[in-house]
Order: structure tokens, then sequence, then C-alpha cells
């Protein structure tokens, strides 16, 4: 697994568990820099994706809600509640990797620990972002 992949399924790893403990993701992510529970620390990747997540969160939240057509945040898996936030992040805020690459990356997690209709609804929510991107100040 390449190191960005490993780095964002480690921000993932951080967002869901924040969000199953009720715990704040930058309170999480600060105890994991101080004390990691892995052999190799947290990268600064995964840490620039929570704290990205962190900072635009009513935006992303609202764009997801805004773009998901008939889903809720809550009526949502958790795991994809995260994939979604990191994804919307990556692919309207980040500037380090073309936006066709975030999505596939995002799509790929969801394959791999969510339900088998996860992955193209992630793919289709993150493409539209993406597409809408341009039309958000």
């Amino acid at each position: 697994m390449a190191a960005r992949t490993k780095a964002r399924k480690r921000a993932l790893d951080l967002l869901f568990e924040a969000e199953q403990r009720g715990v704040d993701p930058t309170d999480l992510l600060r105890e994991r820099l101080a004390a990691p529970v892995t052999e190799a620390p947290l990268s600064e990747f995964t840490a620039d994706l929570v704290t990205g997540v962190v900072e635009h969160w009513s935006q992303v939240d609202e764009l997801i809600t805004t773009y998901s057509q008939g889903w809720t945040l809550q009526r949502m898996p958790a795991v994809d509640r995260a994939i979604l936030r990191l994804g919307a992040y990556e692919v309207l805020f980040s500037r380090d990797v073309p936006e066709p690459v975030a999505i596939s990356e995002w799509v790929a997690l969801a394959t791999e620990l969510s339900t088998d209709d996860s992955p193209r609804f992630v793919n289709g929510l993150l493409a539209r972002l993406a597409e809408v991107k341009p039309t958000l100040a």
C-alpha cells in the first residue's frame, strides 16, 4: 500500500474512532501524535487531512448533505460519513492531489471497508463535488 493511501486510511480511522467515541477529532489527533498506538507514527499527510476536515467541517457537511440526494448524514454508515468528509475535503480544498486521484483513493477505501453500494455512492458524490467546485466561492 502506497504511503499516501496508508495516510488516508489512518485519517479515516481517526475520524471514525472520534465519532464512535464521541470525542473531538483534533483532540484524538493530538493524542495519537503525542503517543502513537502503532509502530509507525502518524504522517504529516494524515494530520493535514484530519485538521483540514475539522477546519472545514460545516461547509463539508453542508455540501455532502446538499449533493447526497435523499441521504442524510445520519442515515449514512459511519464509515461512509468519514470517507465522504475526508474525500470532500481533499477534492474541494487540497491542492496536493488531482481530483480524480483523490476520488479514486476514497472509492478504493469504500470498496475495502464499507458496504457493496458504498463505492458507487462515494464515487458519484465526490465526482459531483468536483464538478460543482468551480461554482463554490
